[in-house]
């Protein structure tokens, strides 16, 4: 499945809530989501049998990667009940899957193992700095730094490994924090990934002179350390990836404001209430969750899954302007970041 740039249908995120029990600053500022905030009631989420049949129909036609996303994933009761559906699911050349999830941490302690056993394949964990007082400031909870380490470590013990840190950058904020973050997953034998702040739905205040680009941040890591470029592991991998020149380990930076990689995106999203979206930019989704409660064949999933995907030309950090900056988008946290 081909969209009309020639980009092929890759990965698939999918939101299993819209809630999170974090605020944080860039994606779910707690000023405009507090305690009286509207979410999905639960009959317009996507049950797990409804997601697992959307899944299989995207795998299909060629998906070879899920990402379980929220919100945070793990506020939803019974989360590996899906995992195990998931990982059940095969490609149509036999291979298995590449089932991951993304978390802020906070119940990994509790969780990790019964997510590996239901046949979770990777975790990637949010952690914006290992300084408490900055990492309470940003997650809008006063959540402490080191009940994500205990996560983190536990899912280390469950079998999970190497686990791909996410730290997104803001200036002024947590730039500071970009050298210790390198050192300690370095040492740990994690993989950290550093993303660029982005203008992602009109909640978070975005400003460009915010965002710490990724060559800066490239260059303070290599003044100190000592990188040098990798290949991408896949065609469309959304990080540039450096190793160290004097050992193991290995970053990357996800730049999506200063260099744009919308030209190899493969990736589509679906929402907690069943909605389809080809860019984290989007106006809008396409309802699957109707045409699948409303009777429908896989093929007609299938036909409709196509119809969008084919028509795709998302290309909107390549487009960034004045003029896209003030256009309506749907939040991160709705369609599944």
């Amino acid at each position: 499945m081909v969209d009309r740039l020639g980009r092929r249908l890759h990965d698939l995120r999918i939101s299993v809530t819209d809630r999170c029990n974090f605020r944080c600053t860039y994606c779910m500022p707690r000023e405009i989501y507090g305690r009286d905030f509207a979410f999905l009631p639960r009959s317009e989420v996507l049950t797990f049998e409804e997601i697992a049949r959307l899944a299989r129909v995207f795998v299909a036609e060629g998906v070879e990667k899920l990402r379980v996303t929220g919100g945070e994933p793990l506020v939803r009761r019974n989360l590996p009940d899906l995992i195990a559906m998931l990982a059940a699911l095969r490609r149509p050349d036999g291979g298995p899957l590449d089932l991951t999830l993304t978390t802020n941490g906070s119940a990994l302690h509790q969780l990790a193992g019964t997510l590996r056993a239901a046949g979770l394949g990777r975790i990637t964990v949010s952690l914006d700095s290992l300084d408490d007082s900055t990492f309470r400031a940003m997650n809008g909870v006063d959540y402490p730094v080191a009940k994500v380490l205990d996560g983190i470590a536990a899912a280390r013990q469950a079998g999970f490994g190497p686990l791909k840190i996410n730290m997104v950058v803001r200036r002024g904020i947590n730039e500071t924090s970009i050298l210790p973050m390198a050192r300690w997953a370095r040492q740990d034998g994690h993989i950290l990934r550093f993303i660029e702040y982005m203008d992602v739905g009109h909640s978070n205040g975005w400003r460009l002179d915010e965002v710490v680009p990724a060559a800066e941040i490239v260059a303070i890591i290599d003044a100190q350390m000592g990188l040098e470029s990798e290949p991408p592991n896949y065609p469309g991998e959304v990080a540039d990836r450096w190793r160290y020149r004097d050992g193991d380990g290995e970053v990357g930076v996800i730049a999506s404001v200063s260099q744009p990689f919308c030209s190899t995106c493969t990736r589509a999203r679906l929402s907690a209430e069943g909605k389809l979206y080809t860019c984290l930019f989007a106006l809008d989704g396409t309802d699957l969750r109707g045409i699948l409660r409303g009777g429908a064949s896989d093929h007609e999933l299938v036909a409709a899954i196509q119809a969008v995907w084919r028509v795709r030309a998302d290309r909107y950090s390549e487009l960034r302007s004045e003029a896209t900056a003030n256009r309506p988008r749907i939040e991160m946290f709705a369609m599944g970041g």
